[in-house]
């Protein structure tokens, strides 16, 4: 299939995620206040959309504890610079069996399994313009780990964002996942033309080849919008990748912590280095505004 390469591209930036990274840069944001900043960083440097999860602002884990979501969207509505939020909604889905010969009773400890109706709940609270969707259950990295998200799960919480007005951005991490977001669409759960992320190279989901990327690409609607990362040190080269394909990139600490060799990264250096290859392909990097125009989205204060 021939390529049409993407000639106006938003970035989005996934600014800290819920990895346990926060020992391994001092650059990951913790308390709302350094998240909400280094957003702000990152859409100066040239980010239209920054994806934000919570962590607990002394350990450094994730959370969903909303007062924490509230602060985060309070700190960058407040700010002068104008950009997209885009909250998770992949938190709650978290399953650890005890191991192989012994899988019940669950690592508790680690285990964070909610509903629909919990794990959207910061969404209802804040109102972001995006909020993800992961659209498919995995096998995710750790040996008994399962992300989770069944057909039942995305159903309720696909028509809840719905209902709210909120743009889920589906976060494909596996062929199926795609799949399963085109019947959410065809189901009326999800309204049309729909957002997709496509995640690309996260144990054990697809891989980052270029075969794969494809047939994913290839797979897409051709009325939705699509954008694309993989992790680590092939962040940058999907960022040309997806352009080329025809879509938009996000980059992060989220998904990447070096700029270079032995060199970690703020947010702000990994989007500058994104539209620096955006601009050196030819294309121009758009802003908020014009994404806002292009997905249909409505920029909201958080609820009193």
């Amino acid at each position: 299939m021939p390529l049409t390469m993407n000639r106006e591209v938003f970035i989005t930036c996934a600014v800290t995620g819920s990895g346990a990274t926060q020992d391994r840069s001092p650059h990951v944001p913790r308390s709302p206040k350094e998240i909400a900043d280094s957003a702000i960083a990152a859409a100066k440097a040239g980010a239209a959309v920054v994806h934000c999860h919570v962590r607990d602002p002394d350990t450094g884990a994730p959370s969903r504890r909303l007062d924490l979501y509230r602060e985060v969207t309070e700190r960058i509505r407040d700010a002068d610079t104008d950009v997209v939020l885009n909250l998770t909604a992949g938190m709650g889905g978290d399953i650890v069996f005890g191991g192989p010969e012994a899988p019940f009773p669950l690592n508790e400890a680690a285990t964070d399994m909610v509903g629909a109706t919990e794990r959207v709940a910061h969404i209802a609270e804040c109102l972001p313009e995006i909020c993800t969707l992961d659209c498919g259950t995995l096998n995710f990295a750790e040996a008994d780990y399962v992300m989770t998200n069944t057909p039942g799960m995305l159903q309720a919480m696909g028509r809840m964002m719905t209902e709210l007005g909120v743009k889920p951005e589906i976060e494909a991490f596996d062929t199926g996942h795609l799949w399963y977001a085109k019947q959410l669409v065809a189901d009326g759960v999800l309204d049309a033309p729909a957002l997709v992320q496509l995640c690309m190279g996260v144990p054990w989901g697809a891989p980052d080849d270029l075969n794969t990327f494809m047939a994913m690409v290839n797979n897409v609607p051709d009325d939705w919008t699509f954008s694309a990362f993989a992790l680590g040190r092939n962040q940058m080269a999907y960022v040309a990748a997806s352009v080329l394909a025809g879509g938009h990139v996000r980059v992060g600490l989220e998904d990447n912590l070096m700029l270079d060799r032995g060199v970690l990264a703020t947010n702000a250096q990994l989007v500058e280095r994104a539209v620096g290859i955006v601009e050196r392909m030819g294309a121009r990097v758009i802003g908020p505004a014009d994404v806002r125009a292009r997905l249909g989205l409505v920029k909201r204060a958080p609820v009193a």
